[in-house]
């Protein structure tokens, strides 16, 4: 078959892992397809904000994985398509750890060898190794795992993290050895991965998108007294303590705010604004 069509659209590789499967980072270098005034206008100021598009590969050599649900865009070569359900009571638990986290309730399984492309997205994403060990993230940051990953529900421990946290009653744990692919709302180079050696992280706000699980998620008041909690204007805080890593995303309430409110709210941190006559 001839066309006049000059295809040459190779992606550009950001980042990968390998164990049983490959995962890969792609990112599309610009795009083009904007077919009226509106959309190129809108593809302009994304180019120039250097906001580029990107894409999930996984490659696999007689090897599985577990997608989000919806995930997929497409694939080639000899995979199947799985959903292990588990009978009654396999698909009651998922059905729970669905209501509880938010999650979907079931994950996908592609099974074979070839090569599995995601949903492209505007997003960021972030390649997790584990080794036997166990992350808790928020809701929606799950996005794709080996089959040796484990997808559960992670209930908050105390009183004050489940009424005052902000992060729900329970929140998504991935457990075991293998490869995860995380869907976070920032750059990686706005990532601030704090370690903690049997110490205490104290955060003013709900944007710490993941933990390990030798830390323990707590709610405190900022002060030891009422009083000194009203005058300190910030009442109560997130604590992190234990050993382990917690990964902090402070620059996503910016977005937040100039998502639903432009570039006002940015002028004064506390939120306040007042109008001198």
């Amino acid at each position: 078959m001839r066309t006049s069509l000059n295809i040459t659209n190779k992606l550009t590789k950001l980042a990968e892992m390998s164990a049983d499967s490959v995962f890969q980072v792609l990112e599309f270098d610009e795009l083009n397809g904007g077919n009226d005034i509106d959309s190129a206008i809108k593809f302009k100021f994304m180019k120039d904000a250097g906001i580029k598009l990107k894409q999930i590969r996984i490659i696999l050599e007689d090897s599985a994985v577990k997608l989000e649900s919806g995930a997929l865009s497409y694939l080639k070569g000899d995979i199947e398509l799985q959903n292990k359900v588990g009978g009654v009571l396999g698909f009651g638990k998922k059905l729970i750890n669905s209501k509880l986290t938010g999650e979907t309730v079931f994950k996908p399984r592609y099974e074979g060898t070839g090569e599995i492309f995601l949903e492209p997205s505007f997003g960021h994403y972030a390649l997790l190794e584990l080794e036997d060990e166990e992350v808790i993230v928020d809701d929606g940051v799950f996005y794709a795992c080996e089959d040796s990953i484990e997808i559960g529900a992670a209930m908050q421990k105390s009183i004050s993290s489940m009424i005052l946290g902000n992060e729900g009653l329970f929140q998504t744990k991935i457990s075991g050895s293998g490869i995860v692919v995380l869907e976070i709302p920032v750059p990686e180079n706005e990532i601030f991965k704090c370690r903690l050696s049997n110490d205490t992280l104290k955060v003013d706000g709900n944007f710490a998108i993941l933990r390990t699980g030798g830390i323990e998620f707590t709610v405190e008041k900022s002060s030891k007294s009422i009083i000194g909690s009203a005058t300190s204007g910030e009442g109560f805080l997130n604590v992190y303590k234990g050993t382990g890593e917690v990964w902090l995303v402070p620059t996503k309430v910016v977005y937040d705010k100039l998502e639903s409110s432009g570039l006002n709210t940015m002028t004064n941190p506390s939120g306040s604004h007042d109008n001198e006559q």
